[in-house]
C-alpha cells in the first residue's frame, strides 16, 4: 500500500504535528511504500519571509530525521523540488468546481481567524489534491480538519477519470480518532496559526511556561471534574503509561487532580520522550548540508514516480502533441 502525507514548515513544529501525523507516519516504514514530504509551497499561503521559510524547511527535515524517519526506508523530500506537481496543479485546477472549493471549511476559518485571504489560501485544496495523486497515493493519514480537503481529492481524481479515463488512485482517508486532534493550549486544536502550540523539542523553562499556561477551569482539587473536556489531561494522556493515565483519571472522576501538579508531571513526561531526538536534532542542525543532501537524494525518487504520472496526464488532455 502507497501511504503519502506532508507537514508545513510554517513554524516550529509541535506534539500536534507529532501525535496527529509524524509518529503515524513513520510507523508506516516497515509496512508500506511511504511517502513523506515539506509542504513549502503550501507554507507560502501563511510564510512570506524568505529566511524564516528557508529555516523552517531545514528544521522541519531535521525535526522528521530526529524523530526516527530513516530515508533509505521511503521517499522522503521537499515539495518544490518536484516542480511536476506545479503542473499537475493547474490542469486539476482546470476541472475543479468554484462551488466544492468554496464549501470547504478550513478557508472559512482561516478567514475568520483574521488570517488574509488570497487566492493561495482559497485553492490551497487543489495543490493538496496534486500532491496526492501525483504519487498515486492508495492511503492519506489526515486529521479531522483535513478530511474535508482529502474529499475534494478525492471528487477532483473522480471527475478526472470519468472525463479522460482511468487516470489517477481515488486516495481513501486514514483517521487515528484517538490523536487526530490534539489540544492546544486554550483547548482549540492545536495550530501554528492559533498560537497555542507546545514544540516538539521545546525545553527547559520555555516548555514549563507553555504547559503552565494550558487552560484550565476553576474547579477546587477535592471536586469531581470531567477529564474528557479538560485539555490538560488530553495532552497528559498522550505521554502517560496506561497505568499512570489510569490513576489520574481516577483523580478526576473522584477529586483530588490538582493541575499544577499534573502539569508539572507532564512537563518531565515530554522532556523524557523526546530526549534522545532532541540530540539527534543538534546533530542534523549542526550539519545542514547533509540534511539538503538527503532530501535531494529523496526528491529525485519522488520525481522519478512524479514523471510517470504527469506524462500520463499530458496524454491524457491532450498537452503530448
Amino acid at each position: 500500500m502507497k501511504i503519502l502525507s506532508g507537514i508545513q514548515p510554517s513554524g516550529k513544529l509541535h506534539i500536534g504535528n507529532y501525535f496527529g501525523m509524524m509518529k503515524t507516519m513513520i510507523s508506516h516504514m516497515e509496512n508500506a511504500d511511504l511517502y513523506v514530504f515539506i509542504v513549502d509551497l503550501h507554507a507560502l499561503t501563511s510564510v512570506h519571509d524568505r529566511d524564516l521559510l528557508a529555516r523552517g524547511t531545514i528544521e522541519a527535515a531535521a525535526d522528521f530525521l530526529a524523530l526516527g524517519l530513516d530515508p533509505d526506508k521511503c521517499t522522503f523530500w521537499v515539495q518544490s523540488d518536484v516542480p511536476e506537481v506545479c503542473e499537475l496543479t493547474w490542469v486539476l485546477s482546470t476541472l475543479a468546481p468554484m462551488g466544492l472549493l468554496e464549501r470547504c471549511h478550513s478557508y472559512k476559518d482561516k478567514i475568520a481567524k483574521g488570517i488574509s485571504p488570497s487566492h493561495g489560501l482559497f485553492s490551497y485544496p487543489v495543490l493538496m489534491a496534486a500532491d496526492i495523486l501525483l504519487y498515486q497515493a492508495d492511503c492519506v493519514p489526515v486529521g479531522q480538519d483535513q478530511k474535508q480537503h482529502l474529499e475534494v481529492a478525492r471528487d477532483i481524481a473522480q471527475k478526472f477519470n470519468n472525463e479522460f479515463g482511468e487516470t489517477f488512485v481515488v486516495p481513501e482517508p486514514a483517521i487515528d480518532e484517538h490523536t487526530a486532534t490534539v489540544p492546544g493550549l486554550d483547548g482549540q486544536k492545536m495550530s501554528k496559526s492559533y498560537d497555542n502550540t507546545i514544540p516538539i523539542f521545546l525545553e527547559g523553562k520555555p516548555l514549563k511556561k507553555q504547559i503552565m499556561a494550558i487552560q484550565t477551569d476553576a474547579t477546587p482539587v477535592e471536586e469531581p471534574k470531567d477529564p474528557d473536556t479538560c485539555n490538560l489531561f488530553q495532552i497528559f494522556r498522550l505521554f502517560a503509561t496506561p497505568e499512570r493515565l489510569a490513576e489520574v483519571h481516577e483523580l478526576y472522576v473522584n477529586g483530588g487532580a490538582a493541575y499544577g501538579y499534573i502539569k508539572l508531571e507532564l512537563l518531565e513526561l515530554i522532556t523524557d520522550y523526546f530526549a534522545e531526538a532532541r540530540t539527534r536534532k543538534a546533530q542534523y542542525l549542526a550539519d545542514p548540508g547533509e540534511v539538503r543532501k538527503i532530501m535531494a537524494r529523496g526528491a529525485e525518487k519522488a520525481r522519478a514516480k512524479a514523471s510517470v504520472t504527469i506524462d500520463l496526464v499530458r496524454d491524457r488532455v491532450g498537452l503530448n502533441y
